[in-house]
């Protein structure tokens, strides 16, 4: 039943011939006026989302870096590298520098920030994943993890609702950029570390059937959709990312497919 006849229904009760007029024109005005609405408030919604994003990523990566202590040369560069890629430029560039200053403060309230930034994304595992993908991405920058980067990166972890097997996996995930445009193409077979780390992104066993593991692999792949991701609040400047991304996951099943075929 449309809205204009819900409405007309509902004046008809409320107040006779005249209430169903009434109800008709009201339901026809607003059948008519309400999509509108609603897709500017959806609309608004994501841009909102998007801001937080950012600004949420930058600050808690400036905590992050400064977790053992310092800052060093290599997390630097590996933010300016992240602006670069994002393609960041004048105001923004300027908004997700000083996001991370803030995030580099003594008094910078990380559990606070990591709270907004899960409430903005309405607890999206994509978009969780993509922001802790950027923390991982900016510890790894001066090739080691110490134990207070990784205490840090546990509790924005548990700040954000997920489980600390996450890490493991997208540290998996961004390990296996090595190999994923080498082995497969070349017929190489896969390190045993590489296959093991293809089982990490896809979040099955390696006792998992092919049934399993296609299923695990769709779905992710349905998850980190990029057009699905921007819908959802990611920042169009991540969009190459998130594509980053999903050609990762493809690589990591097409090793465990080829380690299959080949047993």
């Amino acid at each position: 039943m449309n809205f204009w006849m819900i409405a007309a229904l509902v004046g008809l009760y409320a107040g006779g011939v005249r209430g169903l007029i009434w109800g008709l024109v009201i339901g026809l005005l607003l059948s008519r006026v309400l999509p509108a609405l609603l897709l500017r408030f959806a609309a608004g919604k994501v841009r909102q989302v998007q801001a937080q994003f950012l600004d949420s990523t930058f600050a808690v990566m400036g905590a992050v870096c400064k977790a053992d202590g310092y800052i060093t040369e290599h997390e630097i560069r590996a933010a300016e590298t992240l602006f670069d890629r994002l393609h960041l430029h004048g105001e923004a560039r300027e908004a997700a520098k000083r996001a991370f200053n803030r995030g580099k403060e003594p008094d910078f309230d990380l559990d606070a920030e990591v709270r907004r930034f899960a409430q903005a994304a309405g607890g999206q595992p994509a978009l969780l994943q993509m922001f802790m993908q950027v923390q991982i991405s900016a510890i790894a920058a001066d090739g080691e993890m110490h134990p207070a980067e990784r205490d840090i990166l546990v509790r924005i972890t548990r700040g954000l609702g997920m489980s600390e097997d996450e890490i493991a996996r997208l540290e998996a995930l961004l390990r296996g950029g090595g190999e994923s445009s080498s082995s497969g193409r070349s017929g190489r077979r896969p390190s045993a570390s590489a296959i093991d780390d293809a089982y990490r992104v896809l979040g099955v066993p390696a006792s998992a059937s092919d049934a399993e593991v296609k299923r695990a692999y769709r779905v992710l792949m349905s998850q980190n959709h990029p057009d699905k991701l921007a819908a959802k609040g990611l920042p169009e400047s991540m969009r190459e990312m998130a594509e980053e991304k999903t050609r990762e996951i493809t690589a990591a099943y097409e090793r465990i497919q080829q380690v299959r075929q080949a047993a």
